[in-house]
């Protein structure tokens, strides 16, 4: 496995168990096996940069997934359709060791939505616009509690998605089966939307 992959393997599992500002770089460099303390900064710039570059590894199949389900629906869907479209390649993430720890990051990171559109990598985040443009274009209210409505329920979405993925790395066993927590969701998410 070549080192840049051993690097973003290694942040991704420290990173959703230890915290993000929890683990050093020197921490994920040891883990990954390599000797050079400088092998971050030579593969991803600096760490910010592994960050950004663990979140577009998982994010962009994600957001393929996404644009793919929007382009199926029609036209002007029912508002339901549009979150599922948000929800379910989401969840998929769960049957995965690795897409668990992604949710399990991405929550950390929920703070920061409010900016994300500035701060995000347009590559891997255009199905995810796309459907939230249209989200937010629905409601009859002002664009500013449109706004708080969207933050909500991306907040809502990652940290039950992460919880989740908490449960499931530890052992437990869900109150509720897959489909019937991603069912749920989407009907959360979308009340939260027209509240």
């Amino acid at each position: 496995m070549a080192t840049r992959d051993r690097l973003l393997d290694e942040a991704e599992h420290l990173f959703a168990r230890g915290g993000i500002a929890g683990v050093t770089t020197r921490e994920i460099t040891e883990a990954a096996e390599q000797r050079n303390t400088s092998a971050i900064s030579y593969h991803f710039g600096s760490r910010d940069g592994l960050l950004l570059a663990l979140l577009a590894r998982r994010g962009g199949p994600v957001d393929d997934r996404r644009a793919e389900l929007r382009d199926r629906l029609a036209d002007v869907p029912p508002l339901d359709q549009l979150v599922e479209c948000l929800v379910v390649p989401y969840c998929d993430l769960l049957e995965t060791p690795q897409g668990r720890s992604y949710v399990r990051i991405v929550a950390q990171l929920r703070g920061r939505f409010a900016v994300w559109r500035v701060e995000s990598d347009a590559a891997t985040t255009k199905g995810l616009a796309r459907i939230l443009d249209e989200i937010e274009a629905r409601p009859a209210v002002s664009a500013a509690l449109r706004r708080e409505r969207v933050i909500a329920m991306i907040m809502v979405l990652t940290s039950a998605t992460a919880e989740r993925a908490r449960q499931i790395d530890d052992g437990s066993d869900p109150d509720l089966g897959h489909s019937a927590f991603v069912r749920n969701l989407v009907q959360m998410c979308a009340a939260m939307l027209v509240a």
